[in-house]
């Protein structure tokens, strides 16, 4: 009877040895770290807290974990300044030991986050930046983008164009890189399709006056403009073009990113213009409706394409830990995971190409009523040239 005893005390005392042991290695496990490299300050500052809402949206839809983990954000503003971006993303791979990088909105501050992303192997999430190295030249296995570059969503307006009947287009946007990258995609494709390119204006960065070109384009009498300015450049350029008599009969055509975000600031002299992207809030899809839906409840209002850039970034890496168990030591597994997800964005489907660039659809846009509504999708499922990338 005692043996008996102290079998079932001995029994006992292993399994509550058990479970003890299994409670701490559960309290034990470390959460998954996510560096934001994002503005949160300056002129960028509401791309950044898009991107980072929609990011913890679709984490908290996650059960607020990855891979069975839970998350920890450390939020680094970049300012968007170049000249901080290598010490800033070396802070947060080296001094505070991140498992993923996320950002930048700036492609200038992606230029010094891939030299010190090729350095350390650090794997890096571009959910903003469409500087087209990134996933081409200077393309890295630990290096993704859950957004677009330039060439994606310039390349099929220029078919819109010229299907629309569009022959003789003039081209204006900020002489920086980012401005003449998008305008030679929609230039390149307009003159395929037989178009011609009457002039293309490059106005000093970032200047805002615009009436000088205004008078300009209106002594060329194109069919069409195109363009491409962006914040408050896109805003005022919008508002200068209606008030300057040409909306009526010079039809506007421009990035998506022209009027992103501006809405509410372009008012009346917004309506009818035409853009392309590969989002629009308007998108008649069940993910979307969810989404819109959702994000509506959390943050009071209404989600553009840099929230969905932070929320597929977010789903990206629930769907990529998911498959290697939470795992994040095993850093090759986790790239090969992450180059094989594959999404229902509210941005339609998702997945990545061999650089690691989405591809996605791009849809043509008119802003009718204060809302962008979709028209057509200007291209499906759109791959963006990739032939210089070698990994």
């Amino acid at each position: 009877m005692m043996k008996t005893r102290n079998t079932l005390m001995t029994s006992l005392l292993g399994a509550g040895l058990l479970l003890a042991g299994q409670s701490a290695l559960a309290e034990d496990v470390e959460p998954v770290t996510l560096g934001l490299m994002l503005p949160y300050t300056g002129t960028y500052a509401a791309l950044g807290e898009a991107i980072t809402n929609g990011l913890k949206l679709a984490i908290e839809q996650n059960g607020g974990q990855i891979g069975g983990r839970d998350v920890e954000y450390v939020e680094l503003d970049s300012e968007a300044n170049p000249s901080k971006a290598p010490q800033n993303m070396s802070r947060l791979v080296k001094g505070d030991g991140v498992d993923v990088v996320i950002g930048p909105v700036h492609s200038g501050v992606a230029m010094g986050m891939l030299r010190v992303a090729r350095q350390t192997g650090a794997i890096t999430i571009i959910p903003n930046a469409g500087l087209e190295a990134a996933t081409n030249q200077l393309c890295m296995p630990n290096v993704f983008r859950t957004s677009h570059n330039m060439w994606q969503d310039s390349y099929p307006m220029g078919k819109v164009a010229f299907a629309r009947g569009h022959r003789r287009v003039v081209t204006i946007t900020w002489d920086y890189a980012g401005g003449k990258e998008d305008l030679a995609a929609f230039e390149n494709a307009f003159s395929e399709e037989g178009g011609e390119i009457v002039e293309q204006i490059l106005v000093p960065f970032p200047s805002t006056e615009f009436q000088s070109y205004l008078t300009q384009i209106a002594s060329l009498k194109p069919d069409a403009v195109y363009t491409f300015f962006a914040g408050g450049g896109g805003v005022s350029f919008v508002r200068d073009y209606a008030a300057a008599g040409l909306k009526e009969s010079i039809p506007l055509l421009g990035s998506g990113f022209m009027t992103e975000g501006n809405l509410a600031a372009l008012g009346d002299a917004g309506e009818g213009v035409l853009t392309t992207l590969h989002y629009a809030e308007t998108l008649d899809s069940d993910e979307n409706r969810a989404f819109v839906s959702a994000y509506e409840a959390a943050y009071g209002e209404t989600p553009d394409a840099y929230a969905v850039h932070g929320f597929d970034t977010g789903a990206m890496l629930a769907q990529a830990l998911e498959a290697v168990g939470g795992d994040t030591a095993d850093r090759d597994a986790l790239i090969q995971a992450l180059a094989e997800v594959e999404l229902q964005s509210p941005r339609g489907p998702l997945r990545f190409s061999a650089s690691h660039h989405p591809i996605q659809n791009i849809y043509l846009r008119e802003i009718q009523d204060g809302r962008h509504e979709v028209v057509d999708v200007a291209h499906e499922q759109l791959e963006a040239p990739d032939g210089d990338c070698q990994m």
